[in-house]
């Protein structure tokens, strides 16, 4: 009944006639409690890199160092129509409400904040990343509700960031990525417990001050048992996007024995039973975010395809969003989902920022995905995950560490200092794994209504 309870909180079951009587997400004041204990990470791209942010040198393992950012404004996005399909004309969509207004769902790959990555974004008074993730907004800030991967914990007050083996991002990381179109981001990973209980804890004050959803990560029993819940209004309805995350493990990293609800780990069963206790609550959609399994591999691993049939046989999850691989992975339809005819999963969505590429690992690890799962909302009945598409996007690292969108429509430009021949190599390989399971996706989305709004965990 607590973990009923608590599922029903965090989707605002607390209404009147229909109106949402939750107030606006406001942090939750935690004290740190525990710090990190050094750990090596076994999976992570090569050794340690010991220099302090502030004066970066090249991170070994993570690839060669890339030039600090020399304040310049990033790449104007260029003029694009917004949706990948015609828009109809406003008396046509009225004609067709009945048929239910689109709800598009973007996520993106890891958000890993190697040592160079933070000098890129480096300035005199702290960070800015906005330089970096500008170049993607538009793919980001159309989307109905946008949810990004924070690999790394924020580095707990009073210490310096930090990158590969013990990552600890600046605070900032969590404003720039408000600013830049996210709504929210799972924060499960092998590098969750990098900075100890201080790091989970401060990663989601951070979170919160920024006013982004989160959720994979907890501070309390009680935020742990709750999914992260955004509300929507479309169709004369309110629609309640429940979101999942769980992670493998924590790189030997043990987990405190005063807080073991801090990481979720994978546990098949126990997300069947979150998911389904979220839809009793209200939620129309439920999206789950798992970081696993193998890097640097790009056809998904048995583990991962026997996570995806028992999640998709559950009928109570209606998209799959994988991480870890730090590669591009297919997106494929498994048997199953809330309407019989299937889940889509993204098996692996790659990095979204990094400092990897082939000087340091495969060079798939330069390149990621945008995802674009779009939702049909009809007036009345239930919502749907009705398809899947994926767009290229991919980091230069050699300059500023600037994430750049790769549809085959740009293929003829630069992006950044990569020439357009090097875009189109990148592209080529992105295709290679994606084969034709999924349409490409080479136009942003627009909304279809207000910005979500990010509904308080307990």
């Amino acid at each position: 009944m607590l973990a009923l309870a608590l599922v029903l909180g965090a989707l605002g079951a607390t209404t009147l006639a229909g109106v949402d009587l939750l107030p606006e997400r406001t942090a939750v004041p935690v004290a740190p409690t525990v710090r990190a204990q050094a750990a090596a990470d076994g999976d992570a791209a090569g050794p340690a890199d010991p220099a302090p942010a502030e004066e970066p040198a090249p991170d070994e393992g993570a690839g060669p160092g890339g030039p600090r950012d020399d304040g310049t404004a990033p790449e104007a996005a260029p003029d694009e129509p917004a949706t990948g399909e015609p828009t109809a004309p406003p008396d046509e969509r009225r004609e067709g409400a009945d048929a239910g207004v689109p709800l598009t769902l973007v996520a993106a790959g890891d958000v890993l904040l190697h040592t160079p990555v933070l000098a890129s974004a480096r300035t005199g008074e702290g960070y800015d990343f906005t330089p970096l993730l500008a170049p993607l907004r538009p793919w980001v800030a159309g989307a109905d509700l946008a949810l990004c991967h924070l690999e790394v914990p924020v580095a707990p007050e009073g210490t310096a960031p930090s990158g590969f083996p013990l990552f600890g991002a600046p605070a900032q990381i969590a404003r720039d990525l408000r600013a830049n179109g996210w709504d929210g981001c799972s924060t499960a990973s092998n590098h969750s417990l990098d900075r100890g209980l201080d790091g989970v804890v401060r990663t989601l004050d951070a979170l919160d001050e920024a006013g982004l959803g989160h959720v994979g990560t907890a501070r309390t029993a009680e935020e742990a048992a709750a999914p992260q819940v955004y509300a929507l209004e479309r169709s004369g309805r309110t629609v309640r996007v429940a979101h999942l995350a769980a992670t493998y493990g924590t790189n030997g990293v043990p987990v405190p024995a005063s807080a073991p609800w801090a990481v979720q780990r994978i546990d098949v069963g126990r997300l069947v039973e979150q998911a389904r206790l979220a839809r009793e609550s209200g939620a129309d959609l439920v999206l789950a975010s798992v970081h696993c399994c193998t890097e640097y591999v790009s056809e998904p691993t048995a583990e991962q395809v026997r996570i995806a049939e028992a999640l998709g046989a559950s009928a109570v999850v209606d998209l799959l969003i994988g991480h870890h691989a730090h590669v591009p992975q297919p997106l494929r339809r498994v048997p199953g989902g809330p309407g019989g005819d299937g889940m889509w999963v993204a098996y692996g969505l790659g990095n979204m920022i990094s400092n990897q590429d082939a000087a340091c690992c495969t060079a798939r690890t330069d390149s990621g995905l945008v995802l674009t799962a779009t939702a049909t909302v009809p007036p009345t009945g239930p919502v749907r995950v009705t398809g899947a598409e994926w767009t290229a996007l991919t980091v230069e690292r050699t300059g500023g560490h600037r994430v750049h969108p790769l549809p085959s429509t740009r293929l003829d430009r630069p992006a950044g200092v990569l020439g357009a021949p090097e875009g189109a190599v990148r592209h080529a390989r992105v295709c290679e794994v994606m084969g034709s399971d999924a349409p490409e996706r080479v136009t942003p989305a627009t909304a279809s209504g207000p910005a979500p709004r990010v509904l308080p965990r307990p």
